[in-house]
């Protein structure tokens, strides 16, 4: 009888957490061996029990490690050979992409069915990517409109900038009055900054933000051209 897969899963919702076992528990030869609810609990986890498969949600805050991509991040340097599915509300074809560059190859909507959870463990444990449909048609509409390119997506300094202050919960004309711009001017930076990402409300931009980190990024650690940090 082959060995179980053994599986943590981490989410800081208890009915998520509950309904992505339950999902999993319905595959053949999966066993959940840990649950987390937040960063620092997670990496404890992993760094004293044995897992193949770790199935984690993006936005998870209140940990020491944080959330969003830079733990996805210390994860891939921490854990470069651990197998990892992202859970997500999220459907910004820009973050989607930031996953893969990051190693991730696989991430599941949780709007999608929760079996695609189980698809994707499955997936990963033999190195194979998984998408689950949502993810796969926001990747697709990416790539469709940038033209096949999957170029990182790039904020000029001062685009960075607003959006950063922005998201820190200024309005319009106080970021105008804070950097000596005319409101039409901030209001055009934050709009194209907004489109460059793929994003059409100022609630995607604030989940988007706290996903890459931006609530935390300096003004003046960007350059003339600003990567979003991973």
């Amino acid at each position: 009888m082959p060995n179980p897969l053994r599986v943590i899963v981490a989410d800081d919702h208890p009915v998520i957490l509950f309904g992505a076992e339950h999902a999993l528990l319905k595959f053949p030869g999966m066993q959940i061996v840990g649950r987390a609810r937040q960063s620092t609990e997670l990496i404890k986890m992993l760094q004293n029990d044995a897992c193949d498969v770790l199935v984690t949600d993006l936005a998870m805050p209140g940990g020491q490690y944080g959330d969003g991509l830079p733990l996805i991040g210390y994860l891939r340097r921490n854990f470069p050979n651990l197998p990892i599915v992202v859970l997500t509300m999220l459907e910004n074809a820009a973050l989607l992409q930031r996953l893969r560059e990051l190693g991730v190859i696989s991430v599941v909507n949780k709007s999608d069915d929760l079996s695609h959870i189980g698809l994707a463990v499955q997936h990963v444990s033999r190195n194979l990517e998984y998408m689950s449909p949502s993810v796969k048609a926001a990747l697709d509409a990416l790539r469709i409109n940038s033209g096949g390119k999957s170029d990182e997506v790039m904020l000029s300094r001062r685009e960075l900038e607003v959006v950063r202050l922005f998201v820190s919960g200024m309005t319009i004309k106080e970021i105008a009055e804070q950097l000596n711009r005319s409101i039409k001017t901030i209001s055009t930076q934050k709009n194209t900054a907004m489109r460059k990402l793929g994003i059409d409300r100022d609630s995607e931009l604030f989940q988007y933000a706290q996903s890459n980190g931006l609530l935390n990024l300096s003004s003046h650690s960007a350059g003339d051209k600003g990567e979003i940090p991973q």
